[in-house]
């Protein structure tokens, strides 16, 4: 358990570090659809596709961190047979993540094709499905995913991202069955940021009264 711990705080401090060298993270006035409004702080992980090799070291914690889970005595997450990226922000991770463990990969499209197809790739029926995504708020993609994969006959027990925002989606997908697996939280991010001098207290109170507000607005019945 320390080792994973260990592993995890490295993996934490990298993809923090990462995302402040890429620009990727931006403070203002943002809107992100219906369950981020009016934040003020916007994370774009999509920046990871033009630096293949972060976007290489991202696929290679999270097969770290999920093989780690698995070794655990109860392990928290369940075997699966194959990778599905959220399009579109999952759509980059979750195809660097099957080139780095050799899992097959699949993707839902966004509309039907031409053939009428919902799913990409080679699947069958009850094969377990991992669900990849980049951010997490509410969890709505997710969870979309999730139903259009199990109206194929196939099974969802655990999603993973990158970067979870704590505006609820982890408690939304756990009701619906699914476990959440994120390498990094805003609060872990902003705290980072904060303690190594590289943003205003200002900003950092913001952030914090901001995931505050929406936690509690999560609780609410």
């Amino acid at each position: 358990m320390p080792q994973r711990h260990q592993l995890a705080r490295k993996s934490n401090l990298w993809l923090a570090q990462t995302l402040w060298k890429l620009g990727a993270v931006q403070f203002g006035s943002f809107t992100l659809g219906r369950t981020t409004v009016n934040s003020p702080v916007y994370v774009n992980l999509r920046l990871l596709i033009g630096h293949p090799t972060a976007l290489w070291r991202a696929a290679q914690i999270i097969w770290d961190e999920l093989q780690a889970l698995q070794s655990m005595l109860h392990p928290p997450v369940q075997p699966f047979d194959l990778v599905a990226g959220v399009p579109f922000g999952g759509l980059h991770i979750a195809t660097a993540f099957s080139l780095t463990a050799k899992v097959p990969m699949i993707y839902l499209h966004p509309r039907p094709d031409d053939l009428g197809k919902d799913i990409e790739g080679i699947y069958h029926p009850n094969q377990r499905v991992l669900i990849m995504d980049d951010l997490l708020a509410g969890g709505g993609s997710i969870l979309e995913t999730a139903l259009q994969l199990g109206e194929a006959g196939l099974m969802v027990r655990d999603a993973v991202v990158l970067l979870d925002r704590q505006q609820g989606g982890q408690e939304r997908l756990r009701r619906q069955g699914i476990n959440l697996v994120s390498i990094l939280t805003l609060e872990a991010l902003m705290n980072y940021l904060m303690s190594s001098g590289k943003i205003s207290e200002d900003w950092y109170r913001r952030t914090m009264e901001f995931l505050l507000i929406h936690r509690h607005l999560e609780e609410e019945p």
